[in-house]
C-alpha cells in the first residue's frame, strides 16, 4: 500500500513538482510514477495526476500498472468505451491481474449492469489472495440488484473475517431487514459483542432489532450498554429517549433527548422530540419554546414547521397556524406537507378560495393521493359548486374506478345537476349504510326527495 508520508514517495512528489516549474525533464521509474499519480488521486487533484500519467506512459509506455491507472482515470472522466478496450488490451498482455476484473466490474455497475458486474468480480476472486474488498464489494453488487440473500452471504464473511467492519455490519442488517431475518440479525450481533463486549455500534443495533421484534425493556438494555460503552454516543440517547416516550415515561424522554443535544451539535429533529414530550403533558408554553428552537436551528426543516403548526392546530389557535404556515412557505414553498396544513388552516377559517388554491397547488407538486382529492370535491360539495365538483370527481374516477366514495359522489353531483338516470347508476341506495347515507345526506340536499322517488 501507498505510504502518502514515505520519504521517498514525498521526494518523488516534490521532484515532480520542481520538474513542472522549469523546462527540464526528469527520469522516474514506473513505480516512482505510479505513487505520484496515487497520491494526486487520493487527495482529488485530477489534472496533477493526468500530467504525471501521460510523462509516465511516455517514459514506461510498457508498463500494465501505468496502463491501468489511465484505465481507472478514464472511469473517473466516465470514458468507460475507452477504459474498456484499455482493459481488454492489458488484459491480453497479464491475464491474471485482479484489477483488470475489478475495474471492469466497476464499469458495468456504473452502466447498471450489476450481474455483468458480479461476474467479474467473481473473476476477480479466483485470482485474489485477500477477498475481503471482493466480498464487499459483491456484497454491495447484489444489493443493488435487490439480491439480498446472496448480498447477506457476502456481508456475512466480511464480519466473520473483521467484526469491527460496522460498514459491512450496516449492510448485512439492511439484507436481513429486507428478508425479516430479525433472528439473524440478532446472532450476529451477539457474535460481533462476544469478541467487542464495548461495541457501541452493535449494542445500538441491537437495540434496533429488538424493537422490531416488540423487546421494548430488552431493547432499553440494549441501548444503555451503547451509552455505557460510549457516553457520547447521540444516536442511542435519541432512539433510548423515543422508546422512553413509546413507554409513556416521558420525562426520562425529556432527559435523553437533553443530553443527545449536549453530545452533538443540536438538532431540529431533537428539539421537535422535545417539544412533542412537553406537549403531551400539557407543558403548552415549554412546548413551543422547543418547537422554536427547531425551525430557528433548521428552518428548512419541512417536518419542523409542520410539527409547530400541527401543535396550534390541535389547540384550534388557527390564526397562528395560518401565520406560521405563511413564514413556512418562504423556505418550503414546494412541500406538500405544508400545503397539507394550509388547507386544514384555511378549511377551519372558512377561506374556501384559498384552500382551493392549496388544492391546486398539491397537484401541481404531482400529489394525487384519494384523500386529498376527496377532501377537494368535498368542499366544492359544501359551496354547492356541483359542476365544478363533478368536473374532479370524474377524473378521479377514472384513476379510481372501484371506489366506492368516488361513486357516491358521481351519483350525488348528477343528482343536483338534474342528471336522474346516472344518478340511478351510481346511487343503489339499498347498498347504502346508515352512516353513508347520512354522510350522502349532509352533501346533496336531493338525497332525502331522491330517496322518496325512488321507494315509490
Amino acid at each position: 500500500m501507498l505510504n502518502f508520508n514515505s520519504e521517498e514517495t514525498q521526494s518523488s512528489i516534490s521532484k515532480f513538482e520542481r520538474m513542472l516549474k522549469t523546462n527540464h525533464i526528469y527520469f522516474f521509474d514506473a513505480q516512482e510514477f505510479e505513487d505520484i499519480i496515487v497520491h494526486y488521486l487520493g487527495f482529488g487533484e485530477n489534472q496533477l495526476a493526468k500530467k504525471a500519467l501521460k510523462m509516465g506512459l511516455e517514459q514506461h509506455p510498457s508498463s500494465h500498472e501505468l496502463m491501468l491507472l489511465q484505465s481507472e482515470v478514464f472511469i473517473l472522466d466516465e470514458k468507460y468505451e475507452a477504459a474498456s478496450k484499455l482493459l481488454d488490451y492489458v488484459e491480453k498482455l497479464n491475464p491474471l491481474d485482479e484489477e483488470i476484473s475489478l475495474q471492469k466490474a466497476s464499469i458495468a455497475s456504473k452502466n447498471g449492469n450489476h450481474q455483468a458486474s458480479i461476474n467479474h468480480l467473481h473473476k476477480a476472486l479466483e485470482l485474489s489472495e485477500d477477498p475481503l474488498e471482493i466480498w464487499n464489494l459483491l456484497g454491495m453488487e447484489h444489493l443493488l440488484a435487490e439480491e439480498f440473500e446472496e448480498a447477506s452471504y457476502f456481508f456475512r464473511n466480511c464480519i466473520s473475517d473483521n467484526p469491527q467492519d460496522y460498514s459491512s455490519l450496516y449492510n448485512l442488517l439492511y439484507a436481513y431487514d429486507q428478508l425479516n431475518k430479525t433472528d439473524e440479525a440478532i446472532v450476529v450481533l451477539n457474535e460481533v459483542l462476544e469478541i467487542d463486549p464495548y461495541s457501541e455500534v452493535a449494542w445500538h443495533q441491537l437495540g434496533l432489532v429488538l424493537l422490531k421484534k416488540g423487546h421494548q425493556k430488552e431493547a432499553l438494555s440494549a441501548f444503555d450498554f451503547a451509552i455505557i460503552s460510549d457516553d457520547t454516543f447521540t444516536g442511542a440517547y435519541i432512539e433510548k429517549g423515543k422508546l422512553l416516550e413509546a413507554m409513556g415515561r416521558v420525562n426520562e424522554a425529556i432527559d435523553n433527548y437533553e443530553i443527545a443535544l449536549n453530545t452533538d451539535d443540536p438538532s431540529a429533529f431533537v428539539f421537535q422530540c422535545i417539544g412533542r414530550c412537553h406537549e403531551n403533558l400539557a407543558n403548552t408554553e415549554l412546548a413551543t419554546k422547543f418547537y422554536l428552537k427547531a425551525i430557528h436551528i433548521e428552518p428548512s426543516n419541512e417536518n419542523s414547521w409542520a410539527s409547530l403548526i400541527e401543535f396550534f392546530i390541535k389547540q384550534k389557535l388557527y390564526k397562528k397556524a395560518k401565520e406560521y404556515f405563511k413564514r413556512s412557505l418562504e423556505v418550503n414553498s414546494d412541500s406538500p406537507v405544508l400545503w397539507k396544513k394550509g388547507i386544514q388552516i384555511y378549511t377551519a377559517l372558512n377561506q374556501h378560495d384559498k384552500a382551493l388554491i392549496a388544492f391546486e397547488k398539491l397537484y401541481d407538486l404531482g400529489v394525487y393521493e384519494l384523500d386529498i382529492i376527496l377532501d377537494h370535491i368535498d368542499l366544492y360539495l359544501q359551496l354547492g359548486q356541483w359542476s365544478k365538483a363533478i368536473s374532479i370527481t370524474n377524473e378521479a374516477y377514472k384513476s379510481f374506478p372501484k371506489n366506492r366514495a368516488l361513486a357516491m359522489r358521481l351519483g350525488g353531483c348528477s343528482l343536483e345537476l338534474g342528471k336522474t338516470g346516472e344518478a340511478r347508476y351510481f346511487l343503489n341506495l339499498e347498498e347504502l349504510s346508515q352512516l353513508e347515507y347520512i354522510e350522502l345526506y349532509k352533501l346533496f340536499p336531493s338525497l332525502e326527495q331522491f330517496k322518496k322517488g325512488e321507494s315509490l
